[in-house]
C-alpha cells in the first residue's frame, strides 16, 4: 500500500467514525439549530456574491465538481446569485466551456444585475419561472442539449411535493456517474416546533422526505453517504444523490 492509499484508508475510516458517532452528529445538529437563528450562513460570499450556504457544504461541491468535471450544472433557487458564481468559477478552473444554468421563480431586478456584470457571467444563464412549470422544464431540457456531463442541484422551495416533482423532472438530464444534490433536507432533523415563520415546510414535508420517496422507486441513484458523515455540519443530510445506473 502506498503513501496516497493509506491516506485514503484512513480517511475512510476517520469518515466512518464520524458519521456513526451520534454525539457528534447531535452537536451538529445543535451548531445549526443555534446559529440558524442569526442567520449564520448568509454571512458568507463567494467572489463578491452572497451564498448563503455552509462553508461545509461549499466545499463539498467544490470536491464534486472536481471530480466529476461537468460541462453544465443545473441550479434551481437562485438567490443573490452566489451559488451560480461559484459553480461558474469552478467551470473556469476545470478549463472546459462549461455553463451554469439557474431557474429561479422570481429573480430580483438588483440581484440579475448584479450576475450579469461579473466576470464569470458568460458562463452563466439565467430563467425566470417555476422550476416545476412544464415550459419551463423543456426550456431547461433544450438548454441542456449537446451537454455531456450534467449536474443538478435543488435549492428552491423546500416542500415535500414540490421538491419531488423537481426531483422527477430534472433526475433524468444527471449523467451517470454525476450527483443530484438537494439541499435543505436537513429541515426534517430539526424539531418539529422549530419555528419556520412563514415557511410551509417542516418536519414530514421537506426535501428529505421529497428523496426518500424519490428513492423508493428510482433506483438509478444512491445516496452517497459518506459526504454527510464527513462534513457532519451540512444542510443537506442524505441529499448529495449519485446517480450509479
Amino acid at each position: 500500500m502506498n503513501i496516497k492509499e493509506q491516506f485514503d484508508a484512513e480517511k475512510k475510516h476517520n469518515i466512518e467514525k464520524l458519521g456513526n458517532d451520534e454525539d457528534v452528529k447531535q452537536t451538529g445538529l445543535q451548531f445549526m439549530l443555534k446559529t440558524g437563528a442569526g442567520k449564520y450562513t448568509y454571512n458568507f460570499s463567494w467572489l463578491g456574491r452572497p451564498i448563503i450556504q455552509y462553508p461545509q457544504d461549499m466545499v463539498a461541491l467544490q470536491e464534486i465538481i472536481w471530480e466529476i468535471k461537468p460541462d453544465l450544472i443545473i441550479e434551481t433557487g437562485i438567490a443573490h446569485g452566489g451559488s451560480l458564481i461559484f459553480s461558474a468559477s469552478m467551470l473556469e478552473l476545470l478549463g472546459n466551456n462549461g455553463k451554469v444554468l439557474g431557474v429561479d421563480i422570481d429573480i430580483r431586478e438588483h440581484n440579475k444585475q448584479e450576475i450579469e456584470k461579473h466576470p464569470l457571467a458568460r458562463r452563466i444563464k439565467m430563467i425566470q419561472g417555476s422550476s416545476t412549470d412544464e415550459a419551463i422544464i423543456h426550456q431547461v431540457y433544450d438548454f441542456a442539449r449537446g451537454h455531456n456531463k450534467i449536474m443538478v442541484i435543488l435549492d428552491s422551495n423546500h416542500t415535500h411535493e414540490h421538491v419531488k416533482k423537481e426531483l422527477d423532472a430534472y433526475a433524468p438530464l444527471v449523467s451517470l456517474d454525476s450527483y443530484l444534490i438537494v439541499f435543505d433536507t436537513a429541515v426534517e432533523d430539526f424539531p418539529s416546533d422549530y419555528d419556520w415563520g412563514e415557511r410551509q415546510w417542516g418536519k414530514g414535508n421537506n426535501p428529505k422526505t421529497a428523496v426518500w420517496e424519490f428513492l423508493k422507486k428510482n433506483k438509478q441513484f444512491v445516496i452517497d453517504d459518506q459526504i454527510h458523515k464527513k462534513l457532519v455540519i451540512t444542510v443537506a443530510p442524505d441529499g448529495y444523490l449519485r446517480r450509479v445506473k
